[in-house]
């Protein structure tokens, strides 16, 4: 056995979010490896935060890149299940609900003596049409270890009959995540005067298929954005995804002026935008986290979410993507105090699952 853990991640958000964990595992002096799946294949996306965070480097990185669901997480299953092989870990960790997480979860548990452990188990929008949607009911229903980050989604967990022993709450590691690197961000971080961004300015992500894959729906998603910001004189500032600049060009989309393209930015510098931003508009299941963390107002371009704890303490607004339910979601927002509860714990997730699965 070459190592304790071993970690399958391939995305932007799977890294910071699993950061915490790895952390954890390196004061304990608890071994492990990390698989990079490659399902983010641009390095603006991923790589770069691995130095930026002080991670080590994966030791197996598979280069996946793009393709439709099943060719990318069959690929995915194939060459997780070949790297398993030679490390025969205990346990195996996945966040979130990507298909790296659907493939780690199926290599995984096709394999005798490894265990699965699900970080942020328990979340649901309940719209079986998203992908993700479905590959977390799968991964929650196959792991042994669910790691719900709040009691909500622990409730979830326990409505569909999974058993209460494998169940642990452990707050949501992106707290961890934050509260470790916020304050570096903004010593560390010259992005504002970079970008130009000076004064108030609201910050724009969108890259979800339902909304990009459209040209109508991705239209009035811009749209009502601009507008709704206009109307406070807010600036926009938008980190496009590859995804979304390749469907801005294909459909041939004339974004509004207002709205400010900019290359994906790294971690800590889109920390420093999401801390300072007035609002924040996005469709981003992580970003309605951090912002809610962050104490910056957010409206979600989405008609749900499996975030509802951000709605619940009022840091978060579902709109849609028509104009008039994202002004009147904006008014809404900027109306109101930004002094909510943090709904996702104290910083401490990553090492009460490190407690759990009995590595102290």
């Amino acid at each position: 056995m070459s190592s304790t853990l071993c970690f399958v991640l391939g995305t932007r958000p799977e890294i910071i979010k699993l950061s915490p964990v790895i952390r954890a595992c390196q004061r304990r002096n608890v071994s492990f490896s990390i698989i990079h799946t490659g399902q983010h294949y641009s390095d603006e996306l991923d790589s770069v935060f691995f130095d930026q965070l002080e991670l080590p480097i994966p030791e197996y990185n598979l280069a996946v890149g793009s393709g439709d669901h099943g060719e990318q997480t069959g690929k995915m299953i194939v060459e997780i299940e070949s790297v398993l092989e030679e490390e025969r870990p205990e346990v195996v960790l996945v966040q979130g609900d990507t298909n790296s997480v659907l493939a780690g979860t199926i290599a995984a548990t096709k394999m005798d003596g490894i265990d699965v452990g699900h970080v942020e188990a328990g979340l649901r929008s309940f719209d079986r049409d998203m992908p993700e949607e479905v590959n977390r009911r799968l991964a929650d229903h196959a792991a042994d270890y669910l790691f719900p980050p709040t009691e909500t989604s622990q409730d979830q967990l326990l409505e569909e009959g999974l058993p209460e022993e494998w169940i642990t709450v452990t707050g949501n590691t992106i707290v961890d995540a934050v509260m470790q690197n916020v304050e570096i961000a903004h010593e560390r971080s010259d992005v504002r005067s970079r970008l130009g961004v000076e004064d108030r300015f609201a910050l724009l992500t969108a890259h979800r298929a339902e909304n990009v894959d459209d040209r109508e729906r991705f239209v009035s998603l811009l749209d009502g954005v601009a507008t709704a910001a206009e109307e406070y004189d807010l600036p926009v500032v938008y980190p496009i995804h590859p995804r979304a600049k390749k469907q801005i060009e294909e459909f041939e989309i004339d974004v509004p002026e207002s709205i400010q393209l900019v290359e994906p930015q790294e971690f800590l510098d889109f920390l420093v935008l999401e801390d300072d931003a007035t609002i924040v508009f996005t469709d981003s299941g992580g970003v309605q986290e951090e912002s809610c963390i962050l104490q910056t107002p957010c409206v979600t371009l989405r008609d749900n979410t499996e975030r509802p704890e951000t709605v619940e303490v009022g840091a978060n607004k579902i709109v849609g993507v028509e104009a008039a339910g994202i002004a009147d979601g904006t008014r809404e927002m900027l109306s109101m105090e930004s002094d909510w509860e943090n709904p996702f714990g104290d910083g401490t997730a990553g090492e009460r699952i490190l407690d759990t699965l009995g590595y102290e």
